[in-house]
């Protein structure tokens, strides 16, 4: 017998998704994306500029950075600007962001400049880098229309939508969306990052406790595929993509 979760939802169950754009006034693109009690602030910044290594090629570059307020979890952490260095895991979500959002972006199409995506997280109860991937979409996206409204780009940059979630199993049970006390205490932790189109940009699985099956496995991606799917119609009422794409023309 299944036993029932902290927030009482079911195993194949959502948190509460909400996503409000524009909160911020100065920022291309900015979304609040809150997953159950996990708060994190997207902003866009757009500067007409690229890495060294893309320098008159005619191509854009999107990239992201990540951080939490020093009192987003149950006690204080210093910031790590404050102890001069990222740590290991800060450095690995803002990567798993950043090639999250270019997985879907054509860069061709974006002119010689770079978009940065700034993910704070306000709270934390589990899933903070799929909320800062889920968020950072949609912040991208209205940064990418502004552009458009400006005539800065012409064509529509962005291939497909994008979604993450956690999945993981906890006391024998498959489970979509863990919370903290879910996460921290999961034999099998993944997170999944999937485009609109069902394919997938990154698989992050790992066993905690045991080993686990190819039949869990497959279970477990089957519920973050349908909490994606999910996830990718909210984002679309918040914004849908302005013209169908004709090809995926990345490098074109």
């Amino acid at each position: 017998m299944s036993m029932p979760r902290p927030d009482g939802r079911r195993n194949d169950e959502l948190r509460l998704l909400k996503m409000t754009p524009g909160v911020n006034l100065y920022a291309e693109g900015s979304v609040l994306v809150e997953m159950g009690q996990t708060r994190v602030l997207c902003t866009v910044s757009v500067e007409e500029r690229v890495p060294p290594f893309l320098k008159d090629q005619g191509k854009g570059w999107v990239t992201a950075e990540y951080g939490m307020l020093p009192r987003a979890t149950h006690e204080r952490n210093s910031r790590e600007a404050a102890k001069g260095k990222q740590t290991g895991r800060t450095q690995e979500i803002q990567r798993l962001v950043g090639r999250s959002l270019r997985s879907v972006v054509i860069p061709s199409r974006i002119g010689q400049r770079t978009l940065t995506v700034d993910c704070d997280v306000l709270q934390a109860d589990g899933g903070t880098r799929t909320a800062s991937i889920n968020g950072g979409f949609v912040a991208m996206c209205l940064a990418f229309s502004q552009l458009m409204k400006a005539g800065l780009i012409t064509q529509w940059p962005v291939a497909d939508y994008l979604g993450a979630v956690s999945v993981g199993v906890v006391e024998g049970d498959p489970r979509l969306d863990l919370c903290y006390v879910e996460d921290s205490g999961a034999e099998t932790d993944m997170n999944i990052v999937m485009t609109g189109k069902g394919a997938f940009v990154e698989i992050q699985g790992t066993a905690e406790e045991k080993p686990f099956s190819k039949k869990e496995l497959d279970s477990l991606l089957s519920l973050g595929e349908s909490g994606i799917t999910q996830i990718i119609k909210a984002q679309k009422e918040i914004f849908m993509f302005p013209e169908p794409l004709s090809n995926d023309s990345r490098n074109a």
